[in-house]
C-alpha cells in the first residue's frame, strides 16, 4: 500500500473523527430509497441526496470512511458547476458537505459510459473483451495491437443498460430496437456524454489527473428538458490516474498510478471470507484513515483547491438535520 505523502498532515484530523461519519440517515419526510452509498429521499417534485461515508465492496458494507459523503458530494458539486453550460443539470440548492437537493427527473435507462484509455479486470471491462479476442465492443470497432492501459485514438462510448439484477453493454443500435430510448434523445444524450468527457479530461489534466473513463445518467424533467443528473466525475464514478508518471509506467510495463481503494478490498480478503462470512471484522483504523486521505488528495487534486473540512464540534447526523431545517 503506497501512502498518500501530501495528505499525512490531514490525519490527526481524520483520526479524531473516525466515529463520527455517516452511515445510516433518518430524514422525517420523503420516501427513502438506500443505495449503496446515497440515501435518496423523493418529495413531491424534488429529491435529496444524502452520500453517505458508506463504503461497500463484495456487496455489502465494509467500513465508514471519515469526509468520504462530503468528497463525493463535493466533487459532483464542482463539476456540476463546471459543465452547466454544457448541459443542464439537476442540481437546486447544495445545503450541507453531504447534502444534494436536485430535481425530479424520469431516468434514461441508459448508462453513458465513455473511456479514453483501454484498461480494466472485470468480465465486462474492455481490455478484458480485447484481451479475449473481441474486436468490437457496443458498435466500436478496436484495432489490432493495442495494450492495456493505451490511451484510445479516440474517446469511446460504450453504454450498458440499467436493469435490476445487472448492466449489459449494449450498442446504439440495440438502444434504439430494443426501444431504450429514442433515436433524438440518444443523438443528444451521447454527444453531452462525450463533450462532457472531452472537458473532464482537459481540466483533470491541468490538475495533473488523468480522468480514465467515467459513467454519466441524464434524464428529463417535467418541462421535458433533459439533465445531467446522479453523479459526475467522483471518485466513485470514474477512474483517475496520477498524469506524471503515466508515460514512464508505461514503459516499464507497470500499472498506472492510481488513487484505489483496492488494499482494503485486498485485506478483507485476506483476513476473512467478505462474501460468506455474516460478521466481518473492523477494518482497521490506519488503513481506513489512508482511504479517508486518499478520497481528500483526489478532492485536492481534481478540484485544485483544498478541502473544506466542516465544523468539528458538531455530528455529522445533527449538522445535517440543522441545514435541512426549513427546506423539506
Amino acid at each position: 500500500m503506497n501512502v498518500i505523502e501530501s495528505t499525512e498532515h490531514y490525519k490527526a484530523r481524520i483520526n479524531a473523527e473516525l466515529n463520527n461519519t455517516l452511515t445510516e440517515t433518518a430524514l422525517s419526510s420523503g420516501s427513502k430509497r438506500t443505495g449503496k452509498v446515497r440515501d435518496q429521499y423523493e418529495l413531491d417534485n424534488k429529491i435529496v441526496l444524502i452520500t453517505t461515508d458508506r463504503q461497500s465492496a463484495f456487496d455489502r458494507v465494509l467500513a465508514s470512511i471519515p469526509f468520504k459523503g462530503q468528497v463525493l458530494n463535493l466533487t459532483s458539486a464542482w463539476w456540476f458547476d463546471q459543465t452547466k453550460d454544457i448541459i443542464p443539470n439537476h442540481v437546486i440548492k447544495i445545503p450541507d458537505p453531504n447534502v444534494t437537493i436536485v430535481k425530479k427527473c424520469e431516468v434514461f435507462p441508459i448508462e453513458f459510459v465513455v473511456r479514453g484509455y483501454i484498461t480494466g479486470s472485470t468480465s465486462t471491462s474492455l481490455w478484458t473483451v480485447y484481451n479475449n479476442g473481441d474486436r468490437e465492443y457496443c458498435g466500436n470497432a478496436l484495432q489490432e495491437g493495442l495494450v492495456k492501459n493505451q490511451k484510445l485514438d479516440t474517446n469511446m462510448l460504450t453504454p450498458t443498460t440499467k436493469e435490476e439484477h445487472h448492466d449489459r453493454p449494449i450498442s446504439p443500435d440495440e438502444i434504439i430496437s430494443e426501444e431504450w430510448m429514442t433515436q433524438k434523445d440518444w443523438d443528444y444524450c451521447s454527444q453531452m456524454a462525450l463533450e462532457l468527457f472531452a472537458f473532464g479530461q482537459v481540466k483533470s489534466r491541468q490538475n495533473g489527473m488523468i480522468l480514465v473513463d467515467t459513467k454519466y445518467e441524464m434524464g428529463r424533467d417535467k418541462d421535458g428538458i433533459i439533465r445531467l443528473i446522479d453523479e459526475i466525475h467522483t471518485p466513485d464514478s470514474s477512474r483517475y490516474w496520477v498524469a506524471n508518471t503515466y508515460e514512464e509506467r508505461m514503459s516499464a510495463g507497470q500499472e498506472p498510478q492510481n488513487i484505489d481503494k483496492e488494499f482494503l478490498r485486498l485485506w478483507f480478503v485476506d483476513n476473512c471470507d467478505p462474501y460468506n462470512d455474516k460478521i466481518l471484522p473492523d477494518a482497521p483504523e490506519e488503513l481506513v484513515a489512508e482511504l479517508s486521505s486518499r478520497y481528500i488528495y483526489l478532492y485536492e487534486t481534481v478540484v485544485g483547491e483544498s478541502f473544506p473540512f466542516p465544523d468539528a464540534s458538531k455530528l455529522v447526523e445533527e449538522r445535517i438535520n440543522e441545514n435541512l431545517k426549513g427546506l423539506l
